[in-house]
This record gives C-alpha cells, structure tokens and sequence, in this order.
C-alpha cells in the first residue's frame, strides 16, 4: 500500500512538469517523428551551414548559445511565468539570422507546460512532453500574428517539433529541426 502511494506521488510530480505517461507516441505526427529522428544529423549540417560567410559578431552568439550546459529540468525548475524569448535560424539562406528578444509566456493547465509565443510576427503555441531528465520534446504550432494558431497535427505548414533544453535556473532553448520554412534548424532560446 505504500509502494503504490509513493509511486502515485512520483508519477504526479514528474507530471507536473510535463507529460510523463508516453502520451507523446498517440499525438506526434509520423513526419515529425522522422524528423527528430534525424536531429543530430539536421542540427549538424545547420550549425556547418550557419558559421560559413556570416557576421562573426552572429557566430560568436550562436557558440554562447550552443556552448551552454543541458541540465536537468527536475522537479524546482518551474517553467511557469512570462519569459523574454528569440529566435536563431541556422542554414539555407541565408545561413544564420539572429532575431531580437520578443515575450514568450508558459502556464500550466494541470497536463503539463505549455508555450506560448507572444509578441513578434512569427509564434508558436505548444506543449512539452518528458524525453529524459535533461530533454523535453515540444509539439507545437507555427503561426502569424494576427491568424488563431492551429492544433498541434493540422499538417506539414504550420506543425512543429523540437528538443528542450534547460541551460540555467531562468534559461531553456528549443531546437527545431527541419521547419517549414527558412531554414534548417531554429532556436528559440527563452530566459527571464
């Protein structure tokens, strides 16, 4: 009796913070399951792309950022709140654009963390799912400001996925292999 309300407790705490129950395999696309099956290979030819004939003041921000540590997200790091949040494209053309800082927000419905993207032309509404303790996977939306964002699976154009880092106690990035549009991999980097 015990045992199992211990691992009751655990199984509400880990989900607390995201998805913990495999949910994940019911809702991801089988288009994005190929692409976070090709990440590492996506991300490397990105990062290869985006330090070939660009500013080096781009390229020294895009190392800062690649440079930071993956730890744990763990039960004290709380995602919820409103966050200062920017975009990196890496690879096509051109190979590495460095946006400002626009608003990002995260709240909790009881399921687990969700992203919201708002300021900035360009959004994103979406929700974390548990990958390891120290990687989330997002499934999220694309979409303009202006337009009502779409559900996560509405089809190839506006459907996102990518990998959760956390990199301090008040900073996380996303990495998004392959998108629908300009580029090869983008980075939405979030900090407080």
């Amino acid at each position: 009796m015990f045992r199992a309300a211990i691992a009751i407790a655990l199984c509400l705490a880990c989900a607390s913070y995201a998805y913990a129950d495999g949910a994940i395999t019911k809702i991801i696309t089988k288009a994005d399951q190929a692409r976070l099956d090709k990440y590492e290979e996506t991300r490397s030819a990105a990062i290869s792309e985006a330090r070939k004939g660009v500013a080096a003041a781009d390229v020294k921000q895009l190392d800062e950022t690649l440079a930071k540590p993956n730890l744990a997200f763990g039960e004290s790091f709380n995602m919820v709140g409103d966050w200062q949040c920017r975009t990196t494209k890496l690879g096509k053309e051109p190979p590495l654009t460095v946006y400002g800082w626009f608003k990002c927000r995260v709240t909790d419905d009881g399921s687990g963390w969700m992203l919201e993207k708002t300021s900035g032309s360009q959004r994103t509404k979406g929700r974390f799912y548990t990958d390891s303790d120290k990687r989330l996977i997002y499934l999220g939306a694309g979409y303009i400001a202006g337009e009502k964002p779409k559900a996560y699976g509405a089809g190839l154009d506006t459907d996102q996925v990518g990998y959760a880092y956390r990199t301090s106690d008040n900073a996380f990035r996303i990495e998004l292999p392959a998108p629908a549009r300009e580029s090869l991999l983008d980075i939405l980097e979030l900090k407080r």
